[in-house]
């Protein structure tokens, strides 16, 4: 609860945390446990994130109703989602999960980059 108060980047601040508590109406959750919030007057939206907070948490439907795209909540959508979709996944950019193509040994001394234009 201390590391709560004073630090924003391990959860909700303290004033979200009171204005959630007063003002929000709990919309929905999505899969990775993120919740859902809007105010009684619906003009604002927002979102307490489980665990750290990364703005790529949030899946494509959320992101369209929390951004006012779209006014119809996930959670009221019947959709199927197709068998090639895959789940969503947050950005791992500057982690060892990166995404990295095949690296190519530079230590042989035939290495190149391009092939040179023969005319």
């Amino acid at each position: 609860m201390i590391k709560q108060i004073f630090t924003w980047w391990h959860s909700q601040t303290i004033g979200t945390f009171l204005y959630t508590i007063f003002f929000g109406k709990l919309v929905g959750r999505d899969e990775s446990g993120n919740k859902y919030y809007e105010n009684r007057k619906k003009d604002k939206r927002w979102v307490v994130y489980k665990g750290e907070i990364n703005a790529s948490k949030i899946t494509s439907d959320w992101h369209s109703w929390i951004h006012y795209t779209s006014n119809i909540k996930p959670v009221e959508k019947n959709y199927n989602k197709y068998p090639w979709q895959k789940p969503h996944l947050e950005n791992k950019t500057g982690t060892n999960e990166s995404y990295k193509p095949n690296k190519i040994s530079k230590k042989s001394k035939d290495f190149k980059k391009y092939e040179t234009w023969k005319p």
